[in-house]
């Protein structure tokens, strides 16, 4: 027991920081799973999963919550609505509806068809080339947007359909998708990653609650406090990574994230290809 409360602080830390860099959680998650023995049923796993994912979801919530909260108490301690902020979620609604169409219609196929080593690792390399290619392109560019207020219902919806690549393809990584297509539009990196934070809440919300409601069963004791540990590990992470990666963000480019990409989507290859898994279901 004490090992699996060891593994499962460790799935707490490697979901809170991969979920919200745009380095692929999918991919970080299939090699700790398979480096380090976590054991528990593969039904439980499933679940673990998409319970710690709601964890790091709540920290968006919280980090941003005077951003994404509408209601507050004016000088005359009135409750009024702000109106910006109602806008920033009918944007935020909008850029989901084509993920949230195609995960209700296609998850189970796609997980079926794509989740597998292989799959994964060509969609690290081939989106850590994307981030280095668009920032090369955007080299010298000016900026068409550098405030979330400046966002369109327009640049939304195409951003959201960025996000289909990742409901497609595991190992894309949501955000990763969402800011290289943020980027092509011509929005600024720190607006990109908080926009892209935001869009997280519904979509990560709503994909594991579909995956929980799917789960028949109870969990033990044991399980519930590896549910506990890993939740609270996500939590605690995201919040510190989320910061830090706002900061990171305004100073810096996405090629030291393209770079790792492809680094890990080799290793993905040839670690599953050494033992003749790559294209075999997780």
């Amino acid at each position: 027991m004490l090992w699996n409360i060891f593994v499962s602080f460790l799935f707490g830390i490697v979901e809170g920081i991969t979920e919200w860099l745009p380095v692929s959680s999918t991919g970080h998650m299939i090699l700790l799973n398979a480096l380090i023995n976590f054991d528990v049923s593969a039904s439980f796993y499933d679940v673990y999963e998409v319970v710690i994912q709601l964890a790091a979801i709540l920290a968006v919530v919280i980090y941003f919550w005077k951003k994404l909260w509408p209601l507050y108490r004016n000088k005359n301690n009135e409750i009024k609505c702000n109106p910006d902020t109602l806008l920033l979620w009918a944007k935020i609604i909008v850029a989901c509806i084509p993920a949230a169409i195609i995960g209700v219609l296609f998850d189970d196929i796609f997980n079926e068809l794509f989740y597998k080593p292989g799959w994964v690792a060509i969609a690290l390399i081939v989106f850590g080339v994307a981030f280095i290619l668009v920032e090369k392109y955007r080299e010298g560019k000016e900026n068409k947007v550098v405030s979330i207020k400046q966002l369109s219902f327009q640049y939304a919806i195409y951003i959201g359909l960025f996000q289909v690549l990742a409901a497609i393809f595991p190992g894309t990584s949501r955000s990763g998708a969402t800011i290289i297509g943020a980027l092509l539009l011509g929005v600024a990196r720190n607006v990109a990653a908080e926009f892209t934070f935001y869009l997280a809440i519904p979509v990560m919300a709503g994909a594991s609650l579909l995956k929980l409601l799917k789960f028949e069963g109870t969990f033990t004791s044991n399980e519930l406090i590896l549910l506990l540990v890993g939740c609270l590990t996500a939590f605690v992470v995201s919040l510190l990574v989320i910061k830090k990666f706002m900061a990171f963000v305004r100073n810096h480019s996405f090629s030291s994230f393209g770079i790792y990409r492809i680094i890990l989507g080799i290793l993905v290859l040839v670690y599953f290809g050494f033992k003749g898994i790559l294209w075999m279901g997780m």
